[in-house]
């Protein structure tokens, strides 16, 4: 049986030593989605809730959420945080002329980075943040939100080479 590399031979965890690791360009994305009332949905892409721009300041606490990944997720490392992006969509569904009562708002984060480890956490971190701030944001009129699935879509770059999830 083998123990996962996040814990050692007496199985007490601790963190993965990376020093004999090399330095390559690593990239992960991941999405999460944020499904609302279709009028909150209509509030975020007017511009108009109260709280202020919805998908800026989601977008700014996915890029904050990614520096400070390794002080939420205790056995991550510190890596320096190249590139972040971030984007929000509305994904359109065949309505065949009914009116939908809810909506959809899907968050893609992708993550770079030149390092000896990967940035598959940071990526799912800023997405959940970027979800959760868009609840946080709203919820005074839409306590019905849900957040999920949040799920890596790919990395790339290291040892374990490249991941691409299958389903859509």
């Amino acid at each position: 049986m083998s123990i996962s590399s996040h814990f050692d031979p007496d199985g007490k965890a601790h963190m993965v030593d990376v020093t004999g690791k090399a330095v390559t360009v690593r990239e992960a994305t991941a999405r999460g989605d944020v499904t609302m009332s279709a009028q909150t949905a209509a509030m975020i892409q007017r511009g108009d809730a109260k709280k202020g721009d919805v998908l800026g300041v989601a977008r700014l606490a996915a890029i904050q959420a990614t520096k400070l990944t390794p002080q939420l997720i205790p056995l991550c490392h510190a890596i320096p945080i190249e590139a972040v992006n971030v984007d929000f969509q509305w994904p359109t569904e065949p309505c065949d002329g009914v009116s939908h009562a809810t909506a959809t708002l899907r968050c893609r984060v992708t993550v770079r980075t030149s390092a000896k480890t990967g940035v598959e956490m940071e990526a799912m971190t800023a997405v959940s943040i970027a979800c959760l701030t868009v609840y946080d944001m709203v919820k005074s009129v839409d306590r019905e939100i849900s957040v999920g699935p949040i799920e890596l879509l790919a990395k790339s770059g290291g040892k374990s080479g490249d991941f691409r999830r299958q389903s859509p």
